[in-house]
């Protein structure tokens, strides 16, 4: 499939890419007070957001995938570790995506403890938004802890500015 086929497949694999591309550059550079930033006593701090969308990006692969990948336990990794994985999950993801043609989404469900399954509508709006939401809130709050992301980044055209 090119760039300029439009149908289920190129367009969620876009989206992923788009967020991959956030993420990448939202946790590009963090620092250990980046990672350690809680906006507000009851909130996530940046670290906590990072494992959040990790099992996030675990999810959505997992919805792709017959064999299933483990999560692994983010509480023994370290954040690079994290980083790296969440990344190669959307990598994956998208290569699983820009293959799959219309009918593939009927077998990809998102799969829940106990057997309930939801259709990939669901992924849509359940992980994929939430991931880009919380990679948002990570940008936030590493403006908040006096380190922005590279001012180059134009997440429009999903390069950096020269």
């Amino acid at each position: 499939q090119t760039e300029d086929t439009f149908d289920a497949g190129n367009l969620v694999a876009r989206m992923v890419e788009a967020l991959g591309f956030r993420y990448y550059w939202a946790t590009e550079g963090l620092r250990d007070e980046d990672l350690k930033l809680t906006p507000v006593e009851s909130a996530r701090n940046t670290l906590q957001t990072i494992r959040h969308i990790h099992a996030l990006s675990t999810v959505l692969l997992n919805t792709l995938v017959k064999e299933k990948p483990e999560a692994g336990n983010t509480q023994e990794m370290t954040f690079k570790q994290i980083r790296h994985k969440t990344l190669r999950n959307f990598e994956k993801a998208i290569k699983i995506l820009k293959q799959s043609k219309d009918p593939d989404f009927e077998g990809y469900q998102l799969s829940f403890a106990g057997g309930r399954q939801l259709p990939f509508w669901n992924v849509i709006n359940g992980p994929l938004a939430d991931a880009i939401y919380h990679t948002g809130q990570i940008v936030l709050m590493r403006r908040m802890s006096g380190n922005p992301i590279n001012p180059k980044v134009n997440v429009l055209s999903g390069n950096l500015r020269n």
